[in-house]
């Protein structure tokens, strides 16, 4: 079950959750940089899992399941103590809370399809969200801990937004698939 490698990259995704988030409550620019080093490391194993699954011809139930949670996991908790600690803040807060939202609502949306035998493949779309997302989130990791020279909240908050927009499309995407299936 938990034996292929790709599972193993999903479960290492989740297990470096809680790192991740104690690097964020300390107030020190080294553990801005080794939560963002850490961030982006789990995040590239969402590319590496699949990747894997799909060359080793080892893709499981349990992957396909476990996969988007873990995915869901790490952005929505980085996201809420990105917010806590304000470095998500003043009308930044509204694409977070989008991405949280969608993330919820295609969850449901894909269990309920998933009782009717209905597969909603991830979109090249959403994909790139997934991407600008997670690098927002890699830059107002660090936010004030960045170089003087790059405004780095800034970039992190444009990105931010630029993934709540792609967000609200790829959501929209979602329930258009997933439409004709209700009863």
């Amino acid at each position: 079950m938990f034996s292929s490698l790709a599972n193993k990259l999903t479960l290492s995704r989740i297990a470096a959750i809680p790192a991740i988030l104690l690097l964020l409550i300390i107030p020190h620019g080294l553990a801005a940089w080794l939560a963002m080093i850490l961030f982006t490391a789990a995040g590239l194993t969402d590319w590496l899992d699949g990747y894997m699954a799909r060359r080793e011809n080892a893709v499981s139930r349990v992957g396909v399941m476990l996969d988007p949670i873990a995915d869901k996991l790490l952005v929505a908790s980085v996201i809420l103590l990105l917010v806590f600690n304000r470095q998500i803040s003043g009308l930044s807060v509204f694409p977070a809370l989008i991405i949280l939202m969608r993330e919820v609502a295609v969850s449901g949306l894909r269990e309920y399809l998933a009782q009717l035998h209905v597969s909603v493949p991830v979109s090249r779309l959403a994909k790139w969200k997934t991407a600008i997302q997670m690098v927002a989130l890699g830059f107002l990791i660090v936010g004030k801990y960045g170089p003087e020279s790059i405004p780095v909240t800034l970039i992190g908050d444009v990105l931010l937004w630029i993934a709540g927009g792609l967000t609200i499309i790829t959501a929209w995407d979602y329930w258009r698939a997933g439409q004709k299936h209700f009863e």
